[in-house]
């Protein structure tokens, strides 16, 4: 039997429940858990870290920007940083997110035919992107206050899985696949949600299709056909 690899959801959604039940513990007088809740912070670090590995470091934004506020809750928790001085510092994550979507460019850049990764960015706007042929690797999208849609029924894989990483900020993000693709999701929903909207099916092969990373706050990552 195959061992089901844990998702990002999975561990964000584990560091909630255990959240709430040191919250639980404390507000009901069982007993004191005000020293743990001290390190709160460092369990969405560990989510934010484990969504970066789970997309192979091809998802940077999201899961660094969860990282990086998540680290700086912490050692203000701690008193090591004052909150006001860390505050001088947030232009850092305006240079976060243009290194990730150089990284993206550069990714598209390095494969040996525009259809063998597909980068699609889209800012206050929508942008739609097809791809076709039997050369496609992957894709990174990227949606803020905007929507991006990539187009893969007249994909034809050579090698399986494909990967597709997705953020999206106060946006959304569609992959719309072929019907008998099976699809892996597992994106890190913060206030969001990430979800394949296919209809189920019997006939659903073993192999899998497609891997869909990534990172949305404040809005969606969905797959369709």
């Amino acid at each position: 039997m195959a061992v089901r690899r844990l998702t990002g959801q999975t561990v964000l959604g584990g560091a909630i429940v255990l959240l709430g039940l040191l919250l639980l513990v404390n507000t009901t007088g069982v007993a004191d858990t005000s020293a743990l809740l001290v390190y709160v912070p460092s369990l969405f670090v560990l989510v934010g870290v484990y969504a970066l590995v789970r997309s192979r470091f091809h998802n940077l934004f999201g899961p660094v920007l969860v990282v990086v506020v998540a680290g700086a809750a912490q050692v203000v928790a701690l008193g090591w940083v004052a909150a006001d001085d860390l505050v001088a510092l947030w232009p850092l994550l305006v240079v976060l997110f243009g290194v990730s979507v150089l990284a993206g460019r550069m990714r598209a850049r390095a494969t040996a035919s525009d259809d063998a990764y597909v980068d699609a960015f889209a800012l206050f706007g929508g942008v739609d992107r097809r791809a076709t042929g039997d050369t496609f690797t992957g894709a990174t999208l990227t949606a803020v206050f905007g929507g991006t849609e990539l187009d893969l029924r007249d994909v034809r894989l050579a090698e399986r899985p494909a990967r597709v990483s997705a953020t999206a900020l106060f946006g959304g993000a569609e992959v719309v696949v072929p019907r008998d693709w099976r699809v892996e999701v597992d994106v890190v929903p913060l206030f969001g949600v990430a979800e394949d909207e296919r209809p189920r099916r019997a006939d659903e092969h073993e192999t899998v299709d497609l891997v869909l990373t990534g990172f949305t706050a404040f809005g969606g990552v969905s797959v369709s056909d």
